[in-house]
C-alpha cells in the first residue's frame, strides 16, 4: 500500500455547482485527498476571498489543507493552511516572512533538481515537479520524468507532488517512484469526480 495521497486543484471556475462536487469528492476521498489548492484567475481579491470562503468551509469540515495558488495576500487575508508559488512568484523567504511559521509553502519547481533544491533550502514545505503528462488544465513547456522523483526521495524529507496531466491510468510509475501527493485537476473534475476518486484509490494502492 503506497503512503501517496492526493493533491485536487481546483478548476477555474469555483462557482456554481462546485462547492457541492468538492464536498462530495473529499467525502469519497478521505484518507486519500488531503489538500486542495483554490486557483482562480482574473478575479479582484474580494471576489476571489467570496468564491474561496465555503471551499474552504468544506475543506475544514473534511480535515483538508486548503491553499491559494500564487497570492500571498490572499493566503494571508483566508488565513489558509498554506499558499503555492510559482517560479515567477516570488521567494519563499519572503513569503514565510509574511506568513509565519504555521502556514505550509510549496514551491513548483518544474524538471529542476537545482530550483528543487533552492527551494528547500529557502524553507519550502514541498516542492512540485511536473509536467509529467500533456495536461488538459495548464500548458507547460517543462516535461519531467519519473527519476526526479525517485532522486528527490532518496535524498530529502520535504515532501515533493507530481503534476501535469496525471490520471488513473498513468500515475502508477510516479507512485512508484516515491511521489508523496499526485496534484490532479481536469481528471478529477473533467467528469464524475466521486468516481475519478476512487480509480485513482484503486491505482495507487493496487
Amino acid at each position: 500500500m503506497s503512503d501517496c495521497q492526493l493533491y485536487l486543484i481546483s478548476p477555474l471556475d469555483v462557482g456554481g455547482d462546485f462547492p457541492d462536487r468538492l464536498d462530495r469528492a473529499l467525502a469519497a476521498g478521505k484518507g486519500l485527498a488531503t489538500a486542495f489548492q483554490f486557483r482562480v484567475k482574473g478575479v479582484d481579491q474580494h471576489e476571489a476571498a467570496r468564491l474561496a470562503a465555503p471551499l474552504q468551509e468544506i475543506c475544514a469540515a473534511h480535515d483538508v489543507g486548503f491553499i491559494v495558488n500564487d497570492d500571498v495576500a490572499l493566503a494571508r487575508r483566508l488565513k489558509a493552511d498554506g499558499v503555492h508559488l510559482g517560479q515567477g512568484d516570488g521567494d519563499p523567504r519572503g513569503a514565510r516572512e509574511e506568513l509565519g511559521r504555521e502556514m505550509q509553502i510549496g514551491v513548483t519547481c518544474h524538471a529542476s533538481r537545482h530550483l528543487a533544491m533552492e527551494a528547500g533550502e529557502a524553507g519550502a514545505d514541498y516542492v512540485a515537479f511536473g509536467a509529467f503528462y500533456p495536461s488538459e488544465t495548464k500548458a507547460s513547456e517543462h516535461r519531467s520524468e519519473p527519476e526526479i522523483i525517485e532522486w528527490w526521495s532518496g535524498l530529502f524529507e520535504i515532501p515533493c507532488v507530481a503534476i501535469g496531466g496525471i490520471t488513473p491510468e498513468n500515475c502508477k510509475p510516479l507512485v512508484e517512484a516515491g511521489a508523496d501527493f499526485l496534484a490532479v485537476s481536469n481528471a478529477v473534475w473533467g467528469g464524475d469526480e466521486v468516481a475519478a476518486i476512487e480509480a485513482f484509490r484503486k491505482a495507487i494502492s493496487g
